[in-house]
């Protein structure tokens, strides 16, 4: 029976990791051969959502969303895992997802991709090869997940959709928007690993008093590009079209959020001692700001992109039961930024947020809860049209979920969710009766929460 309830703990562990955060081969591959997998990702789910913005208001007409939806997402994972007879370990793993289109193209049967029109189509996500020994260490090089997030402990993910507020892929994606609360706690995040970068990662170093080990990782992104994404054919000569540029006199909000020459590193102890299997880990990441050449504007005089952050978490087994096991974490960043690590406006605060998170495993059960509160400048700049905007945007969101593994392929989950966020003075596009004209007094406020229940495959 005990052997029956890890190997379910294992299944569902497999069931809801990230797939590709491994810097080798998941499973040993014998020395002069090579195996090529096509793994894959499927979720399906029914939702209620209500928000503050499921009402909108515009020229006098009323819009609303009808709460019940669906939500969906598919990803396959094609690679290789190579070994070499001398032991050398190689191969390259790749990442593609469903692509957002427009809502109501179904029924039209329509599947145009080049449009945006269409139902559905694939997009590169994560892109990279790795080559090493464990006993060395790895290489990887491209659209890869760098030191911020694989060493990160403390975000407790696995239950549930398998993300909750670290991914608007999943069940996230039915609420509108602008009623999401933005958030940096969570490093696993397409803003920092979907660029291109140089990862370093050491071998695991014993230390001899308690038995434990370290692990270090390190990686340098040159700017926020990624595969084919560097001087392309728009590019003719040095400018705002150039996606490695370094500095330019127009600005726009997407060039706020890059950035250039960042580098990351984190370490990572673990140690398996007294029924325990815990983690702790400190990271930090640095990057500098697009300079912006043109006419003094504060919203684009933008400082260095700077983030701190700690984690722990344990496990413990057999706790009320023969092979259960809980798992409690919590994670703390501080630092130079706004949410989704854009680098923030000179002259305005810096950011702090913190989650902490628990769940439990018995047999093919898992229970699960995260709460995370984060404190950001928000929509604050030092130009005098904002001096009456709060210096603060606070944000929170709660999940509660669960899971019923059928089969190591196979979970079903049910999840609820809800977020805020409020600033004073920011009025969220007139949240609640969103459009023109916009409500007065303005609204400092934004809700949402959501309820979906599922199915997620993985193979």
């Amino acid at each position: 029976m005990r052997k029956i309830l890890l190997a379910t703990a294992a299944s569902l562990s497999t069931l809801l990791a990230a797939g590709a955060a491994n810097a080798q081969a998941v499973k040993p591959v014998a020395a002069g051969t090579i195996v090529v997998h096509v793994n894959g990702y499927l979720q399906f789910g029914f939702d209620d959502e209500n928000s503050t913005y499921n009402k909108y208001i515009s020229g006098g007409s009323t819009s609303k969303l009808s709460p019940v939806t669906t939500n969906g997402e598919v990803r396959i994972y094609p690679g290789f895992d190579a070994k070499t007879v001398g032991g050398v370990e190689y191969g390259a793993q790749i990442e593609l997802r469903t692509a957002f289109t427009n809502a109501g193209e179904g029924v039209n049967s329509n599947a145009t991709a080049g449009n945006g029109n269409g139902t559905g189509n694939l997009y590169v996500r994560r892109a990279y090869g790795y080559v090493g020994e464990k006993t060395l260490g790895y290489v990887r090089f491209g659209q890869s997940d760098g030191a911020f997030g694989l060493l990160q402990d403390g975000v407790i993910e696995a239950f549930g959709d398998g993300s909750q507020f670290g991914s608007t892929d999943t069940s996230l994606q039915v609420v509108p928007s602008k009623a999401q609360p933005g958030q940096f706690i969570y490093a696993d995040q397409g803003a920092l690993y979907t660029a291109d970068k140089l990862v370093l990662l050491s071998p695991a170093i014993t230390e001899p008093l308690l038995g434990g080990a370290f692990t270090a990782v390190a990686s340098y992104e040159p700017n926020s590009n990624g595969i084919k994404e560097g001087n392309n054919s728009n590019c003719t000569v040095a400018g705002g079209t150039c996606d490695n540029t370094t500095s330019t006199g127009t600005f726009s909000s997407t060039l706020a959020k890059q950035r250039q020459n960042t580098f990351d590193g984190a370490v990572q102890y673990a140690l398996k001692a007294n029924g325990f299997n815990t983690k702790v880990s400190v990271g930090i990441l640095d990057g500098s700001p697009i300079h912006y050449t043109g006419a003094t504007t504060p919203a684009y005089n933008l400082d260095t992109l700077q983030v701190f952050q700690a984690g722990a978490q344990t496990t413990y087994a057999n706790l009320f039961t023969t092979g259960d096991a809980i798992l409690v974490g919590g994670n703390i960043k501080v630092g130079q930024t706004l949410d989704g690590y854009a680098p923030k406006p000179k002259g305005t605060r810096d950011a702090v947020a913190y989650i902490v998170g628990a769940s439990y495993t018995v047999g093919p059960y898992v229970l699960g809860a995260s709460f995370f509160d984060s404190q950001t400048a928000g929509s604050k700049t030092p130009a005098a049209a904002k001096a009456s905007e709060a210096r603060t945007l606070s944000e929170y969101g709660l999940s509660v979920g669960g899971n019923y593994v059928i089969g190591k392929d196979l979970s079903l989950y049910a999840q609820y969710m809800y977020g805020h966020s409020h600033q004073p003075g920011n009025g969220f596009a007139g949240a609640g009766t969103a459009g023109t004209p916009a409500p007065t007094p303005a609204k400092n406020n934004t809700q949402m929460q959501l309820v979906s229940v599922g199915a997620t495959f993985k193979w």
